[in-house]
């Protein structure tokens, strides 16, 4: 592949796993990733997305109070 990436490794997740591990909704998951916040995958009308995708949606919405007072 041209950027290197080997699709073999990625590790995708239904809408209700990656909303159990938001512990949030699966109608957030889907708003989330209707409105480009979240990448997926869509397989018929299923959605998969990738592990890594919401790991970094996580750290990018990760509040810390440590850079208001530094």
């Amino acid at each position: 592949m041209a950027d290197g990436k080997n699709f073999s490794d990625v590790q995708y997740l239904t809408v209700a796993e990656v909303a159990g591990l938001m512990r949030v909704s699966k109608m957030t998951v889907y708003r989330l990733i209707h409105a480009g916040g979240l990448p997926a995958v869509q397989f018929g009308r299923s959605y998969r997305v990738p592990e890594s995708a919401v790991q970094d949606y996580l750290e990018s919405a990760r509040v810390d109070g440590q850079s208001e007072t530094a």
